[in-house]
């Protein structure tokens, strides 16, 4: 029993020293960028020794990578856990809520907005995903296809359309909050949800 309580305080640590480097690194990373940030910088920010970065990733953008993926799965599997929590009947529905409610959090989170708006797509349709997270995949599009069968849908190629609304999305959406161009956010969106659902109809 002490060899297992020994193990379990072993591997907290382990957890709690990844937390920080993944904390620093991504404070750094939105404050000056990837490029200007130093595994020295992280590390001091950290509080760890600079041997402990090396038992987790390879360099810092190995990290950046992993940092990506985890904000974007987490981003999406929250909306897809609120969306459950509607009385939404229509898939088409659905998807518009779980992008407002991503677009919301970018509102509200602009270090997130920076980090991963361009790079929606790619942290959640990038084939090495399962090489940087234990956990399994939050079942979007599983969820897009089955809804989309079940509602006798017209979308011909599922991955293809949900991968084109994210990418939408990602690089319009930052515009729009960071430079109010081509309009604010709020008056933005009808124009956007317009276009996903006309994409969802085809």
């Amino acid at each position: 029993m002490r060899r297992l309580g020994f193990s379990k305080k072993i591997e907290e640590n382990k957890e709690a020293k990844e937390n920080k480097l993944l904390e620093s690194a991504f404070r750094l990373f939105t404050d000056k960028g990837v490029k200007n940030t130093s595994i020295q910088e992280i590390v001091n920010d950290a509080g760890v020794a600079k041997g402990t970065f090396y038992l987790y990733f390879k360099d810092k953008y190995d990290l950046e990578k992993y940092l990506i993926i985890k904000k974007t799965k987490q981003l999406f599997s929250d909306a897809m856990e609120a969306s459950s929590k509607q009385e939404l009947t229509d898939y088409k529905e659905r998807i518009i809520f779980i992008i407002d409610y991503i677009i919301n959090v970018f509102i509200k989170n602009r270090r997130l907005l920076t980090f991963i708006s361009k790079n929606l797509s790619w942290g959640l349709f990038n084939d090495h995903i399962r090489l940087f997270m234990d956990e399994p995949s939050i079942g979007l599009l599983e969820l897009f296809e089955t809804e989309i069968k079940k509602n006798n849908g017209n979308v011909e190629n599922p991955e293809v359309t949900l991968f084109m609304i994210i990418e939408l999305v990602g690089s319009s959406v930052y515009t729009s909050i960071t430079t109010e161009r081509p309009l604010p956010i709020a008056d933005f969106k009808p124009y956007l949800y317009k276009q996903i659902r006309e994409m969802l109809e085809k």
